[in-house]
């Protein structure tokens, strides 16, 4: 998660969902944020700050359940890890074992699928658990920050920066609508799992 986001969401208070989904929508997806950097990826110069295309792909039952099971000890190995470096090989070992572990083909497999999912979840409503677009939920993060009273001016306006920006680079739409009904199947969950960096 970008260092600027992260202090303003933390003071909102706001859910981990909503900064992933802003972060999804701004073209970064969450899992990204929670896992270290390919070694290519490592301190992209300003011009590259874009994250590469996604991969889209139809997700499977099998995939979510991996990314469940894996979750816990991917975590154990990222939270460790300073950010904005990129790991050693020996970390990009382990991810690797852990991802092929809970039957990907590797870290890059279990990512690219991390990252689909956080597409998906980018743009559901948390209060109503349903699908409505990154776009709709941007806006109504914009909304609750502006409402926040209790909220630091400078935190609120790079909040809103942060969102804004968001808003003007939407997300890709989600190529395989059937990957909105699956995510929603595991939503709870998912959110569980992979929303948590903040607390």
């Amino acid at each position: 998660m970008p260092a600027l986001l992260r202090p303003a969401l933390t003071a909102l208070g706001v859910a981990c969902l909503l900064s992933a989904a802003s972060l999804a929508s701004s073209g970064t997806a969450f899992a990204q944020a929670k896992q270290p950097p390919a070694p290519s990826q490592a301190a992209p110069a300003p011009a590259q700050q874009q994250a590469p295309a996604l991969k889209q792909i139809a997700l499977t039952d099998k995939q979510l359940d991996g990314v469940l099971a894996a979750q816990k000890e991917m975590d154990a190995i990222t939270e460790k890890l300073p950010e904005n470096t990129a790991p050693d090989p020996k970390v990009i070992a382990q991810l690797d074992d852990v991802a092929k572990k809970h039957g990907f083909a590797g870290y890059d497999d279990y990512n690219n699928v991390v990252d689909n999912i956080s597409l998906v979840i980018g743009g559901f409503d948390p209060a109503t658990k349903k699908y409505v677009g990154t776009d709709a939920v941007i806006k109504a993060q914009i909304a609750q920050v502006q409402a926040d009273k209790k909220m630091p001016a400078k935190d609120k306006k790079e909040a809103l920066d942060e969102l804004n920006d968001a808003l003007k680079t939407p997300a890709p739409q989600v190529e395989n609508k059937g990957n909105i009904d699956l995510v929603a199947k595991y939503y709870d969950k998912l959110v569980a799992a992979l929303g948590d960096d903040e607390n």
